[in-house]
């Protein structure tokens, strides 16, 4: 399952990232390989072998912490990023000196396992849904540090991403709108005040909320928390004023719940779950 839409953040991010991840790793040296291998340049190789099946992402990641450390290592994956592996399958083959196989080997592994953990459950909650039109997305609540990498691995498994951060767009939630003193008073005083061409989303929990949304001029309206025949009523209600207005649905997504959301007829349906309730896809490295 290969995601034609999930983009690699530029390695002139990435590299700072990655260079704090070894540092903290490597503190004042390896001193199990710097003890081996002290003032030697052997070069060796090494295979990368899925130890449970799922969706591979991170490779190019993993690639990059190799290079830090070796500009002439070689990491050649034997599998396309977002394919899915079997248990027991290779899927890289690495050439480098041993020094940098040995001391990137726990950064490499811990990012690609976390991001093809992320990118395996969201697939399956892609696969719910896949025959009807509406989009998987995915939420702010990622790893503090690895929100950039883990919103790639959502996209690696088929989903599409939210905003990355407060500054990509408006979003009105509860807390906001007691704060204003209502709908209406929360959307007048955003807009009056954010740039062109952001848009304001708004959350809205009841009927009549929804109705306030659509007569202040939301671009997006999330239906949050909503029992499933409610979010059918509010998607006909905006769907009779508006049928360009953006629907999202939000609260309580799980994989036996999306498919039954998804048919109220909602555009989006965001959840935090393939991030935060997946776990590792076990990987390992075998020097040969």
């Amino acid at each position: 399952m290969n995601s034609p839409t999930a983009i690699l953040p530029p390695f002139l991010i990435l590299d700072r990232l990655l260079q704090d991840w070894l540092l903290e790793d490597v503190g004042r040296g390896d001193r199990t390989t710097q003890g081996l291998l002290a003032n030697t340049l052997k070069t060796g190789e090494a295979q990368w072998i899925c130890k449970e099946a799922g969706i591979i992402a991170g490779l190019p990641i993993a690639a990059r912490v190799f290079q830090l450390l070796d500009a002439q290592a070689k990491f050649m994956p034997t599998v396309a990023e977002g394919e899915w592996c079997d248990r027991g399958q290779v899927i890289a083959q690495i050439e480098g000196t041993w020094d940098a196989l040995l001391t990137g080997e726990r950064v490499a592994l811990n990012l690609s396992m976390r991001l093809s953990g992320i990118a395996t459950l969201t697939h399956r909650y892609v696969e719910k849904i896949a025959d009807l039109p509406a989009q998987l997305v995915d939420t702010r609540k990622t790893t503090p540090g690895l929100r950039i990498l883990e919103k790639y691995a959502t996209q690696v498994g088929g989903a599409t991403n939210h905003r990355m951060g407060l500054d990509d767009g408006v979003m009105i939630k509860d807390n906001h709108i007691a704060a204003a003193g209502g709908i209406q008073q929360a959307i007048e005083q955003v807009r009056s005040r954010i740039p062109y061409p952001l848009t304001i989303e708004v959350e809205t929990e009841t009927l009549e909320q929804v109705a306030e949304a659509l007569a202040y001029g939301a671009d997006i309206i999330m239906l949050d928390n909503m029992p499933v025949e409610q979010m059918q009523q509010a998607v006909q209600m905006i769907r009779t004023k508006n049928d360009r207005l953006k629907i999202e649905a939000s609260g309580n997504i799980t994989l036996e719940t999306i498919r039954s959301v998804a048919e109220t007829g909602v555009d989006y349906i965001s959840t935090s779950a393939p991030i935060t309730r997946s776990t590792w896809l076990d990987l390992s490295m075998k020097m040969l």
